[in-house]
């Protein structure tokens, strides 16, 4: 199949993936406002956008399993289809407490995409150009949670809250039709995977890329989770926050351009110990920039910078690795990569949210450590690398 034939299946993939992270970023602006609109209070109303969380991450482990046992493309269709129903449905709900139970349901849809994406992917493209494809999925997935909440905030001001849900409502509907009409033809194009999430954990090969894959990605996000407090705390403003989003944005879209051509030329696993070296290396960096009293904003963006070019560097190949590395069970695999970065941040976010007022040290040393253990990962399984 030629590249610009290629490139709808690619768009339709991509899509339907967004679709899936912007169901929290897109609602974001309007949830300060629910209380008034639905009734209930402020606490409930954040139970909005962990519904959603709790749902993704059950979603992940359940459409993980399915993948193995049915066609993943009628999977992501009719995923899709009953995301957008419930994203319908949700607009038009009077009270909070429905609302959430509406959007835990809705998290468990939009996990669906993120599952089947990879080997989808690595279907369309095969293994020799898969990885390219999976920098360019991730370029568009970060594009998702930076732009999502300014067209959520536009979408509120248009109409009201209930305008994200049908607009989650028709772009859901409207990825459903074109992953029914394009990616058909790859439907029933795989043996289905047997074993278990357990079998698959106790890959040493699989265990290696998918605890660097993993670690890695969570480091950085829970440096961003983190970053507006201590960004406030420390008086740099939240334009400071924006610019190091819209620098790591655009540095791991250049890193992860350039990721499969650098890899063919000094090999993919020199390539993940080179990224993986610049995330720890970076955050490093910061944190001592921080105890030693030199953390300015103007010394933290360029560090940063050189961070989202090592992610970048590092994702795709690293990704489609832990792919490859499953023999046949994508789905699981993928699912398995995401949640356990949810789980990481989730955790690191946690535990770091008491010492944030401490500034920006205890934040940059911690999503160094995470780092750290990323690059420890690579250790695993060695003598089984291909």
């Amino acid at each position: 199949m030629s590249a610009p034939s290629r490139m709808p299946l690619f768009l339709v993939v991509a899509a339907s993936t967004i679709i899936g992270i912007a169901g929290v970023d897109l609602v974001l602006p309007a949830v300060p406002l629910l209380p008034e609109r639905l009734g209930g209070d402020t606490a409930r109303a954040q139970l909005v956008l962990a519904a959603y969380s709790l749902g993704t991450a059950l979603g992940l482990l359940a459409f993980g399993e399915l993948g193995a046992r049915i066609d993943r493309v009628r999977l992501l269709t009719l995923s899709l289809v009953l995301f957008a129903l419930v994203s319908a449905i949700a607009a038009t709900v009077s009270q909070l407490d429905t609302l959430v139970a509406w959007r835990f349901i809705q998290g468990a849809l939009g996990a669906a995409p993120a599952v089947f994406a990879p080997g989808i992917v690595r279907c369309i493209f095969g293994d020799e150009h898969a990885p390219k494809a999976m920098g360019w999925l991730g370029s568009a997935e970060s594009l998702a949670p930076a732009l999502a909440p300014i067209a959520g905030l536009y979408l509120f001001g248009l109409g009201d809250w209930r305008l994200s849900f049908w607009v989650l409502a028709g772009t859901g509907l409207g990825c459903a039709v074109a992953s029914h009409v394009l990616l058909r033809p790859f439907s029933g194009k795989r043996s289905f995977a047997k074993g278990s999430y357990m079998s698959l954990a106790r890959k040493p090969l699989f265990l290696r890329y998918w605890i660097s894959q993993s670690l890695s990605l969570a480091s950085i996000l829970i440096f961003v989770f983190g970053a507006p407090a201590v960004f406030v705390e420390q008086g740099f403003g939240m334009e400071a926050f924006i610019a190091l989003q819209l620098v790591g944005v655009a540095t791991f879209i250049a890193g992860s351009l350039l990721s499969s051509i650098i890899a063919e030329r000094i090999g993919a696993p020199k390539l993940l110990w080179l990224g993986t070296g610049l995330l720890a290396a970076t955050f490093g960096l910061i944190f001592l920039s921080a105890v030693s009293g030199y953390g300015s904003i103007e010394v933290i963006l360029p560090l940063f910078a050189l961070n989202g070019l090592g992610f970048g560097l590092r994702g795709p190949i690293g990704f489609h690795r832990a792919i490859v590395a499953a023999d046949g069970d994508d789905g699981r695999a993928a699912a398995l990569v995401v949640l356990l970065v949810l789980m990481a941040a989730a955790l690191g976010t946690a535990v770091l949210a008491p010492h944030l007022a401490l500034g920006l040290a205890p934040l940059a040393g911690f999503a160094a450590s995470v780092s750290c253990a990323a690059l420890a990962a690579l250790l695993i399984g060695r003598s089984q690398e291909r």
